[in-house]
């Protein structure tokens, strides 16, 4: 089994009203894959014919807004990260949240346990010279759950190849900064995430352009992304092989979701799961209902299935 999870940074679920981009937007796959339903808070918690979609709490018991820090360390270690510090923190990790990636972080827990898996995004060039050097405070829980566990960075040459994929999903927010990159389409972003992970048993991806659009308010620009998200993940849903991997789309806080407001949101966060085993995947995480309880459903059906 190759478990797919990609994370898209700062997407709730909101009402059905035309401050939600994933219900102003005309958004085919989702639809398709929900049996003709949006990606909004009335759809969860409900069982579709070959998705299963949940709502996840990214609050955790702690008064305040749900932030990226705490969030991220939350949702990719298990641990209640806000719990810990007693707040919500933004940005990059602090010292404490950094000894609980090193420990508990996804990859270190897979790699005990004998599985591989790898962290399919590109990195800039120079992106990564501070963190090699010792310098660990500015840089987002994905990247340190990646050094901490000692795998591998993909970088622009590997982008080329089609052996990564770029945060934007098809290249246009580095062309923007000047690197001759070519514009590739969501379809062909998913197929290089697919053919990664197909070499792994668990494969991570993460987009937080959706989290950057997000605070920006503009439901235009809001829906542009919305759909190529669904574009993206179309094609993930089409080219998997659904009696062999297992998908999961999940967050680690509110944002897009509302283009009322250029904050973060207290709603409940989408966890869509596809492929083998999603019911007793599902089943696996219900038992918590919140982002803490991403983790321990991967690392036990993946270590239920690896033969």
């Amino acid at each position: 089994m190759a478990f797919i999870f990609i994370f898209l940074d700062g997407v709730g679920l909101g009402r059905e009203d035309e401050n939600n981009p994933f219900y102003s937007s005309s958004t085919p796959a989702i639809a398709k894959i929900l049996d003709g339903n949006k990606l909004t808070m009335g759809s969860a918690d409900k069982e579709y014919i070959n998705a299963s979609l949940l709502s996840l709490d990214a609050c955790l018991g702690v008064q305040g807004i749900p932030q990226s820090a705490t969030g991220q360390t939350s949702l990719f270690t298990g641990t209640n990260a806000s719990k810990i510090l007693g707040y919500h923190l933004n940005a990059y990790p602090n010292e404490q949240l950094r000894d609980v990636l090193a420990e508990r972080g996804v990859f270190s827990q897979l790699k005990r346990n004998k599985h591989t898996c790898t962290f399919a995004n590109a990195y800039r060039p120079g992106r990564l010279k501070e963190l090699f050097a010792g310098g660990v405070k500015h840089y987002s829980c994905s990247t340190l759950i990646t050094y901490y566990a000692g795998l591998e960075f993909r970088s622009l040459k590997d982008l080329e190849r089609g052996n990564a994929v770029y945060m934007d999903i098809i290249n246009d927010h580095l062309r923007e900064l000047g690197y001759d990159v070519k514009l590739i389409t969501p379809g062909a972003a998913a197929r290089n995430l697919i053919n990664i992970a197909r070499e792994f048993s668990f494969t991570l991806y993460e987009s937080f352009l959706s989290d950057i659009i997000g605070h920006k308010g503009d439901n235009h620009k809001a829906e542009e992304i919305v759909k190529r998200i669904d574009a993206f993940l179309g094609s993930i849903i089409d080219n998997m092989n659904q009696e062999r991997d297992l998908l999961l789309v999940t967050s680690d806080h509110g944002n897009l979701e509302n283009s009322a407001v250029k904050v973060h949101t207290k709603n409940p966060v989408p966890a869509l799961v596809i492929g083998k085993n999603r019911k007793r995947f599902v089943d696996i995480l219900v038992s918590k209902k919140d982002i803490t309880g991403v983790v321990p459903a991967i690392l036990e059906i993946i270590e239920a299935t690896k033969n």
